[in-house]
C-alpha cells in the first residue's frame, strides 16, 4: 500500500480513531460516544454539557464557550488510525525534494545547505515571541542584532549603512531605485527618468524599474557574455538615472569592465545599482562598494543562510554609499523592519563563520562551479568557454541523439532524467540568451564526492541521449508523478477539487 497515492479522506473508515478521550464526567457510566458528542471534537456537532453544574466538567467539556461560537453542523474530519496518519504525512514529506535530501544546483538561486544552528537561533522563543508594536525599550536585544548585522554587511560589501525594511529581493530593488530617484530629485534633476538594464539581467530588474516609474533601456551583451561598453556609451545622457547590474552577471561571469562602466555612468550624472543576487560568489574576493556601486540590495535568503525556495520568506536589505546616506530612511516600503527571522539567520551565519571563513565562501563556490564546468564540457555545449564565477551555463548537449524519426533530447529532457538519478535539476531555459540554457550553481557547501556523483550522472544522461533519446523523452520514470502536461496545467489550472 502506498500511503501517498490517496488523500487522507480516502483512508477514512467510519468509527476508526487514532485516540481515545478520558471520561470527562465526575459520575460513572458515561460511554465513549456520549463523551465524544459532548466534547464535539471527533465529528463536530453542537457542544453541550450533559453533566449540568459541575465546574470541572464544564471547563473540560467546553461549555464555557459562548453559544454563537459553537458549531451547528458536523465537522467532517477523516476517521483514521494514528499509524495511518503518520505514514500518510511522512510519505508525503519524503516526496518533497530539498537541499536537506539531495544536491540542488539551481543557478542564480544559491540553494546551498545551511547550518541548522542558524535555524535554532531564529526560532529562539525570546525572538519569535516579539511583537512589532512593542515599546522600543523592550526589544533592545533584537535591535542590537539588526545594528550588528548592519555593521557586518557594511564591512562585507563596502557600503556605509543598510535599511532593513525590504521584505524580499525585489522589494529591495524597488527600495534602491526609489533612493536613486530621491537623490536626483533632491538635486533638482527631475529629467532622469531612464534606467539601463543589461539583456542578461534577472527579470525582476526591469519589473522593479517599471514599478518605480522609470523607463527601461536595454544594453546588449557581447559574445563573451559581458556588457558591451560600446553599446552602453550612446545610451548615456542627462536623462539616465542609473544602471542596474548583477556582478557576476546572470551567466556567472565577472563584469571585468566595471571600473570603466562606473566611470561612464557617473560621468553622465547617473548612479550604479548592484543586484546582490549573486553576492555568494564575491564573499571574500571583492566588495561592490569598491567597484563603484552607489546602492545595492542583498538577498539574505540566498547568500546568508536562510533556506531559499518555496516562496519565501525573503529579506532584501539595501545598503548605500556615503553620498546617499541622507536619503536612506525616505522610502517607507514597510511599516516595520522586514522578516526578522531571516535577519537572525544571517547574523548567526556570519558570526559562526567569522571574518576568515566568510572569505572562503566565494572562492570555494567559484572552484566548485569551474570543476563541474570543465568536467562536462566534452558532453555539453559551453557557449562561453572561460573561467566562471559561482555558476555557468551550458547550451544543451553536444550530441542529443536526434535524427529524422526521433527528435533529440532537450534541456527539459535532461532535467526530468536527473530526477530518476536523485538529483534536482539545474535552472533551465534561463538566461534567455541561449536556446537550450542549462544553468548550474553548485555552491560552496557541496563536497567533491557529491560534485563527482553529479558529473557522472550528467555523463550517463549524455550517453543515453546519444544512444536512445526516447529514454529521456519519457523521463522521469521512477517518481510518483511522471511528466504532467505543463502547458495545459498552466492554461487551465485546477485549483480545487
Amino acid at each position: 500500500m502506498k500511503y501517498y497515492d490517496k488523500l487522507i479522506f480516502e483512508l477514512s473508515h467510519p468509527g476508526r480513531s487514532g485516540f481515545s478521550l478520558p471520561n470527562c464526567f465526575e459520575g460513572a457510566g458515561a460511554d465513549t460516544q456520549q463523551t465524544r458528542a459532548t466534547l464535539g471534537t471527533v465529528r463536530g456537532g453542537t457542544v453541550s454539557c450533559a453533566n449540568g453544574g459541575a465546574e470541572r466538567s464544564e471547563a473540560v467539556c467546553g461549555c464555557l464557550i459562548p453559544q454563537h461560537l459553537k458549531r451547528e453542523s458536523v465537522l467532517d474530519l477523516p476517521e483514521v488510525s494514528e499509524v495511518d496518519v503518520v505514514r500518510h504525512y511522512t510519505n508525503l514529506s519524503q516526496m518533497n525534494f530539498g537541499v536537506d535530501t539531495g544536491f540542488y544546483p539551481l543557478g542564480s538561486c544559491t540553494m546551498k545547505y545551511n547550518p541548522k544552528i542558524n535555524e535554532e537561533m531564529a526560532a529562539h522563543p525570546l525572538f519569535t515571541g516579539l511583537h512589532p508594536l512593542q515599546p522600543a525599550e523592550t526589544v533592545k536585544g533584537a535591535q542590537e542584532v539588526i545594528d550588528d548585522l548592519d555593521h557586518a554587511l557594511a564591512a562585507i560589501t563596502g557600503f556605509k549603512h543598510f535599511t532593513f525594511l525590504p521584505c524580499a529581493g525585489a522589494h529591495g530593488e524597488l527600495t534602491g531605485l526609489m533612493l536613486i530617484r530621491e537623490y536626483h530629485m533632491a538635486r533638482g534633476d527631475s529629467a532622469r527618468t531612464k534606467v539601463i538594464v543589461p539583456d542578461s539581467a534577472h527579470g525582476t530588474n526591469p519589473a522593479s524599474a517599471a514599478v518605480c516609474g522609470l523607463e527601461i533601456v536595454v544594453v546588449k551583451s557581447r559574445p563573451d557574455g559581458l556588457i558591451d561598453v560600446e553599446d552602453l556609451k550612446p545610451l548615456l545622457g542627462p536623462d539616465v538615472a542609473g544602471i542596474m547590474m548583477t556582478n557576476p552577471n546572470t551567466l556567472g561571469l565577472f563584469e571585468k569592465d566595471i571600473k570603466e562602466i562606473a566611470k561612464l555612468v557617473h560621468g553622465c550624472g547617473g548612479l550604479l545599482y548592484y543586484d546582490g543576487a549573486n553576492m555568494n560568489a564575491l564573499l571574500g574576493a571583492v566588495r561592490p562598494g569598491d567597484m563603484g556601486f552607489d546602492v545595492l540590495h542583498l538577498n539574505l535568503h540566498k547568500t546568508f543562510s536562510t533556506p531559499h525556495g518555496g516562496g519565501g520568506p525573503g529579506s532584501g536589505p539595501v545598503g548605500v554609499a556615503e553620498s546617499l546616506l541622507p536619503y536612506l530612511g525616505i522610502p517607507k516600503v514597510s511599516g516595520f523592519h522586514g522578516n526578522f527571522g531571516v535577519m537572525m539567520r544571517a547574523y548567526a551565519y556570519i558570526l559562526m563563520l567569522g571574518r576568515e571563513n566568510v572569505k572562503n565562501a566565494g572562492p570555494y563556490a567559484v572552484l566548485a562551479a569551474n570543476y563541474i564546468k570543465e568536467s562536462l564540457k566534452d558532453a555539453y555545449k559551453l557557449p562561453i568557454p572561460t573561467v566562471c564565477k559561482h555558476e555557468f551555463v551550458y547550451d544543451g548537449l553536444i550530441n542529443d541523439g536526434g535524427h529524422d524519426d526521433v527528435p533529440g533530447a532537450t534541456t527539459l529532457d535532461i532535467a526530468k532524467r536527473l530526477l530518476d538519478y536523485g538529483f534536482h535539476a539545474p535552472t533551465i531555459y534561463f538566461p534567455l540568451l541561449f536556446h537550450q540554457a542549462l544553468m548550474v550553481e553548485p555552491t560552496e557547501t557541496e563536497s567533491k564526492e557529491t560534485l563527482d556523483a553529479f558529473i557522472d550522472v550528467m555523463h550517463k544522461i549524455a550517453e543515453e541521449a546519444a544512444k536512445d533519446p526516447e529514454i529521456l523523452h519519457g523521463a522521469p520514470h521512477d517518481t510518483p508523478i511522471s511528466r504532467p502536461d505543463e502547458t495545459t496545467a498552466a492554461r487551465n489550472p485546477i485549483v480545487k477539487a
